[in-house]
């Protein structure tokens, strides 16, 4: 079957092709309509009156490594040097439901974050940290639910109940199929377990926020500003309609989805794009699916500066890419930001370069006065005229992927691969000509750099994860742990709610890798859709 041309994408960024921008290039604004004060509709500058005058955004840091102590004392220091929620990172085998004594897993326990299989880590990842004080973000996909079910467990254990927890599940599991690739069952199977999560916060998680939508992904694999935000939103609708086809009040779920977007190098261009992305997902969730509170239309959103961004030549150059990446991020109207370490391109943070990255975002809101006035830039020609055009190629893309029978129709066919490919390839071919400039890679490159140091992931993680998970196995209640796995597999055979049995499993201490294969045996396995 022939599929849609795909919209040309922006290649790498390059200098604008006008040299100055005047009042003929906003000529069509409607000010009223289009922008209004911070804090009304469409929110184009921002979702609150008065942004960050009486509260700053929350400044997460990502931390996950080895096992569940030593990322447990990573969060306590980072608490303690002024964070204000925490970020969790897993390493591979738990993103891609495995469990760590699994032979696919070997190698790769605990390397890329903490290693996390059963309710007894999750229960060490959290000790001594009151989890009704501290918002918790968890970053995972394919087996988000069954982290979550973890982390409410634990809760439980704490006497903290779901509807006092407050945090993000990020959940996203359409962008694996178009980027990250960390899927497990098909797409259709695959977003009815997001909506099950959905269903379940919905009622009893009043304050966490069940998907945080992944544009950071997409634009990480390759993808241009504008089909960063296109397909971002795009998702966040189509999970908004399998809610309300399950039933759902659009007024008591959408208010607890939330975005999350990379914050690349072209400063102005990711302002405009974060404001466009509030302008489109307002009026989207008024007009589109009758949203009636105000607040439902709002676009809340985390940002991380552009991981893709950082070098490992001259690795320092990476503080001063992320300073300003975090500034656009802030003048953009964020909710909550991460900003990365300049060591992240080598390997996991050290804690120096960690704290350094917490202070950039500290010494933002604390010394710049950036956020004494809500949209500093708004009314900006430029900035207006940027935002127009990134909301105008975003509907473009909209009409694309509806031409293919919405998201799920569009992976079928291959279009959002195929579309962030030809992307990637113009950045690379404008960067291999000299055309996108990387200071201190293409351009003032010295051939003997610094080098700092990295932390490193010993081989004892590994075996110390291993060794306590098959003593786990050992000593569990047999029985307990095989009917919670059945009933379980009935519920997915039977479309029920996955989440209460998957809660009662957690507590019966089945694993994740456990779960996810009785899941997988009623769902199926995904094998990457179509060649293209």
């Amino acid at each position: 079957m022939a599929t849609k041309p795909i919209s040309d994408p922006q290649a790498a960024p390059v200098a604008n092709d006008k040299p100055f921008y005047g009042p003929q290039d906003v000529a069509g604004i409607d000010y009223a309509r289009d922008l209004a004060n911070p804090g009304e509709f469409p929110f184009t500058r921002g979702i609150h009156p008065e942004m960050y005058r009486k509260r700053t955004w929350t400044m997460r840091q990502f931390a996950g490594f080895g096992s569940a102590e030593d990322t447990n004392e990573r969060f306590k220091y980072l608490l303690g040097q002024g964070q204000t929620g925490l970020s969790t990172a897993f390493d591979l085998p738990t993103l891609m439901g495995r469990d760590s004594d699994d032979p696919l897993s070997l190698g790769e326990v605990g390397k890329c974050g903490v290693a996390v299989s059963s309710l007894d880590d999750m229960r060490r990842l959290f000790d001594g940290i009151a989890l009704d004080q501290v918002s918790t973000s968890m970053t995972i996909n394919a087996p988000a639910a069954i982290l979550l079910a973890f982390y409410i467990a634990v809760a439980e254990e704490k006497s903290v109940g779901p509807d006092k927890l407050r945090g993000t599940l990020q959940n996203d599991i359409l962008k694996e199929f178009h980027a990250q690739n960390e899927y497990v069952f098909p797409p259709r199977p695959s977003v009815k377990l997001v909506t099950d999560t959905i269903e379940y916060g919905t009622h009893h998680m009043p304050q966490w926020n069940t998907v945080s939508i992944s544009g950071y992904h997409i634009r990480e694999a390759g993808a241009s500003a504008a089909q960063e935000l296109a397909f971002t939103l795009a998702d966040g609708m189509s999970y908004v309609e399998h809610a309300l086809e399950r039933g759902l009040d659009i007024d008591e779920f959408s208010k607890r989805l939330s975005f999350f977007f990379d914050v690349h190098n072209d400063f102005f261009e990711e302002i405009a794009k974060i404001r466009a992305a509030r302008r489109i997902w307002a009026k989207v969730m008024r007009d589109k699916y009758g949203a009636k509170l105000e607040r439902n239309w709002w676009m809340r959103c985390h940002a991380q500066t552009a991981g893709v961004t950082l070098t490992e030549q001259q690795p320092t150059n990476n503080v001063v890419r992320v300073a300003y990446q975090a500034l656009a991020a802030v003048l953009a109207g964020v909710q909550s930001l991460h900003t990365n370490s300049m060591d992240e391109t080598l390997a996991l943070p050290t804690e120096n370069a960690v704290k350094l990255a917490l202070r950039t975002q500290q010494i933002i809101a604390c010394e710049t006065n950036v956020t004494s006035v809500a949209d500093p830039l708004g009314g900006s020609w430029f900035i207006e005229n940027k935002t127009n055009e990134m909301e105008a190629e975003a509907n473009e893309i909209f009409r694309e992927i509806d031409d293919l029978g919405g998201v799920i129709g569009a992976i079928e066919h291959g279009y959002f691969r195929r579309s962030i490919a030809d992307s990637a390839i113009k950045q690379s071919l404008a960067f291999d000509s000299g055309e996108a400039e990387v200071v201190g890679v293409n351009k003032y490159v010295e051939k003997d750099y610094e080098r700092i140091d990295v932390l490193k992931i010993g081989a004892d993680v590994e075996k110390q994860q291993v060794a306590r998970l098959q003593q786990l196995k050992r000593d569990r209640d047999a029985k307990r742990h095989q009917q919670s796995l059945e009933a379980l597999r009935k519920a997915a055979a039977d479309d029920a709610n996955v989440m209460p049995f998957l809660i009662d499993a957690a507590k019966a201490d089945a694993t994740v890798g456990e779960m996810m294969e009785v899941m997988a045996s009623v769902f199926g396995r995904y094998d990457g859709g179509p060649e293209w």
